[in-house]
Formats: C-alpha cells, sequence, structure tokens
C-alpha cells in the first residue's frame, strides 16, 4: 500500500486540522465506496475486474501475442484518455520483446503527422484506433491517414487485418469495423475516457509493448480492495482528497506533481488530464501542474520557492530504484571528489530530501511513496489517483464524471471546418 506524508513548515496546515478534515469527509467516502446512484453509467472502473481484472488480462495477453505473429509495431490512435495510460506504462518501464509502440491521434500537427509516418518506414505496424464516440477530430483525421497508409502499402485485404478499433458497442466506429472486416474491441460504455485505464482501451497497447498486464490489474484489485474498505482515518485517498481540499479552502489554486525518476513523466500526463478534466469546473478546480527533477529544479524551481504562493506540491517518492550506478574515482582532479564510491542513487535521494526541506519552509508539501516501479504498483497507482479524483471532485461539489467545456471547443472548431450540423 503507498503511504502519504505532509511536510509543512509554513504553518499552513496542521496535522491535527489534516485528520479533522478526513474525518468530516467520511460520508463522501462511505458514498462512493458504495457507487452513487447518479454516477451509475460512468462508474464502470469502481470494480476493476469488471472490465480489467485477468479475464481481460487474459484477452490482451493473448491477442497481443496473435499480432506479434505478423508485425512489429502497434499504433496507437488516440487522445487524451484513450492514450496516456498506455503511454504512462511504455515510457515507465523497461519492456524487452514487445512491440514498438508508435503514437498518432493526438495532434493536428502536419509536421508531427509526417514524422510519425516516418516511424513506419521499414516496419511492419498493425493499427488501434480508439474513440469512444468517433466524433473526436485528431484521431478521426489520424485514422483516415494510417487506413490508407496500410491499403496503399499491403492492399486492402491484408489492411484489414492489421487494423483495430476500440469503440462503444454500437457506435459508428464499430459499424465501419464490421463493413471493412477490422477486429473490433470494446470501448467501456459505463467509463469516461480519463478513467479507462485499467480496461482494453489501455490493456491490449499495454500487452502489445510486452507489460505484464495481469500484474498490473492484480495491483489494481489490490488498491480497490482497500480503499473501498478502509475507514477514512486509514483511507490513503480520502486522506489525499481531504488535504487537498483543505489546502483549496485555504487559497491555494494549484498543485504540482513532481517526481525524480524521469521514467514518471508519461504518468504527469495522465495526472494532469484525470484532474484538470474532472475538477475544473463552475470556477473552482486546483489547477494540476508537474515538474520533472531534478532537471526543472533549475528553472521552475526559482517560482516554487520564491514567487506567488499559489500551489502546494505532491512528491511523487519511489522507495526503490531499481538501478545502480557507482561513481568510481578516475584519477583525474576534477572538483567532484566528494562523490567518491557514492551511487548514482544516493544523489538522486540527496537531491529529493534537500528539494523537500527547501520547498517545506515556503509551501506545504505532500510525499507519496509506492514501493517500485513496475506493473503491479502503477495498476495500483491507477487506481488510486481515480479513487481520490472521484472524493475530490465531490468534495469540491463538482461533478467528476462530465467535461462541458472541452465540449464548447468543439463545436467552434466543427463550424470552422464545416461539419453538417455543427
Amino acid at each position: 500500500m503507498l503511504t502519504l506524508e505532509l511536510t509543512d513548515q509554513t504553518g499552513a496546515v496542521t496535522q491535527a486540522e489534516w485528520q479533522a478534515a478526513a474525518a468530516e469527509a467520511a460520508p463522501v467516502l462511505a458514498r462512493a465506496q458504495a457507487g452513487e446512484e447518479r454516477y451509475a453509467d460512468s462508474l464502470g472502473w469502481l470494480d476493476p475486474t469488471l472490465w480489467g481484472g485477468q479475464d481481460w488480462a487474459g484477452r490482451a495477453a493473448a491477442l497481443a501475442q496473435q499480432l506479434r505473429g505478423f508485425a512489429d509495431t502497434f499504433v496507437v490512435i488516440g487522445v487524451g484518455g484513450s492514450n496516456n495510460a498506455a503511454r504512462t506504462v511504455v515510457e515507465a518501464l523497461d519492456l524487452p520483446g514487445g512491440m514498438r509502440i508508435v503514437w498518432a491521434g493526438n495532434t493536428l500537427s502536419p509536421h508531427a503527422m509526417n514524422r510519425m509516418l516516418a516511424q513506419l518506414e521499414g516496419r511492419s505496424p498493425v493499427i488501434d484506433c480508439i474513440a469512444k464516440n468517433f466524433e473526436t477530430l485528431e484521431p478521426g483525421a489520424s485514422f483516415r491517414v494510417l487506413r490508407r497508409w496500410l491499403t496503399d502499402r499491403y492492399g486492402k485485404q491484408e489492411a484489414a487485418r492489421r487494423i483495430l478499433c476500440t469503440g462503444t458497442p454500437g457506435s459508428s466506429l464499430e459499424k465501419l469495423a464490421k463493413e471493412q472486416g477490422y477486429t473490433f474491441l470494446p470501448f467501456p460504455e459505463p467509463i469516461g475516457g480519463r478513467f479507462t485505464a485499467l480496461s482494453p482501451v489501455h490493456l491490449v497497447p499495454m500487452a502489445a509493448a510486452g507489460a505484464d498486464v495481469a500484474a498490473l490489474c492484480r495491483g489494481a484489485e489490490k488498491m480497490a480492495a482497500a480503499l473501498r474498505r478502509l475507514p477514512a482515518a486509514e483511507n490513503p485517498a480520502l486522506q489525499y482528497a481531504a488535504l487537498r481540499y483543505l489546502l483549496w479552502q485555504k487559497g491555494y489554486r494549484a498543485e504540482l506533481l513532481s517526481c525524480f525518476e524521469p521514467r514518471m513523466k508519461g504518468l504527469f500526463k495522465w495526472w494532469e488530464q484525470l484532474f484538470a478534466e474532472s475538477e475544473g469546473k463552475d470556477g473552482r478546480g486546483l489547477l494540476p501542474v508537474t515538474g520533472e527533477f531534478s532537471e526543472q529544479l533549475h528553472s521552475l524551481g526559482q517560482f516554487i520557492q520564491d514567487g506567488t504562493h499559489i500551489l502546494f506540491e505532491t512528491f511523487l517518492n519511489v522507495k526503490e530504484q531499481q538501478a545502480s550506478l557507482s561513481l568510481a574515482p578516475d584519477g583525474v582532479e576534477d572538483g567532484f571528489g566528494y562523490l567518491d564510491d557514492k551511487d548514482f542513487e544516493d544523489l538522486n535521494r540527496a537531491a529529493f530530501a534537500a528539494t523537500r526541506t527547501a520547498h517545506s519552509a515556503t509551501l506545504p508539501c505532500v510525499t507519496l511513496t509506492i514501493d517500485r516501479v513496475d506493473e503491479e504498483n502503477l495498476g495500483g497507482l491507477f487506481y488510486f489517483f481515480q479513487f481520490a479524483c472521484y472524493l475530490s471532485a465531490e468534495l469540491l461539489g463538482v461533478n467528476p464524471f462530465d467535461q462541458p467545456g472541452v465540449e464548447a471547443y468543439k463545436g467552434w472548431m466543427f463550424r470552422a471546418l464545416g461539419k453538417p450540423g455543427a
């Protein structure tokens, strides 16, 4: 189980205040643990065995093995909630033996699209168009380009064998897949895109990359069992949500998620979307921002310590770094003799401890610690943040599962492009 720790030299929030806030939020936890009827059409993720679990993990692994029999590259066509979780796993883990993953459908830049196509030269690809309602422009446009690319190269029949479609059953995407002979995978109807990390939407590309998706689902199931059972005083998701709400009430308006493991930067995009899209409504919500440390300590670090005091910081700490690299002396006097025979792990830990001490003198700091970066821990982390986000939005008094602001820009864009009925 992950752990939470508050470090705050400013006195902005005390341990007693935090615990009182968590106790006051206990009814919200009880409702979420039970699953609220008003959100019934959005809570398919609450029980991770329904659309994930060992059944779907086995199916995803079997499909990935089948695809590896004739392809070496897996193209994910999706944007936001349709690619961020898989991207997290692919970037965080060393996955030898899996298919190469190429990301598409997340931009309208012609330069980026041409660069993506260049990555397919000399490769043997399959593509997976992931779109819940198949109306979002980025994946729709990319799918058209990649379908034509495959057909020109392989012919219509072989191209069809290399195309997967992940969409809502009964949608126009399923109709297209049936007409063209593409493999169709379900995008769960009772789950919004940003909550689909533990579903076929992401399990298939994760498995294609070589990830142990059974372990990922196992980690999520363990976390769900704990969070849906533990009372407020012992529940880390409720503790995190209550602290976020308490700091919001005290005038903080941004949360910085930082980590000293660059391989976790994929998680940053997923986390930013989860909280921004779930909480940023009705003039409320904390702005989620991220810091890749120690690199951004030399830029963002200045604002954190001396800038406008609008943010608090959550450190994602990894207990076991799973790597070692010694700084053995080489006989050259370079001024860094104090590093002789130390390990890079020692340096990274010293940087983390020093940063937390310095930052906590200016702003409240939370440390969220996981054991290691592997499939089981990532599965647990996905579920933890999803459940905590649900609780946090409820405390703020906003619907965690809609996104009216996202829909607003689409209307203007579709009208500009001449879409019928826009």
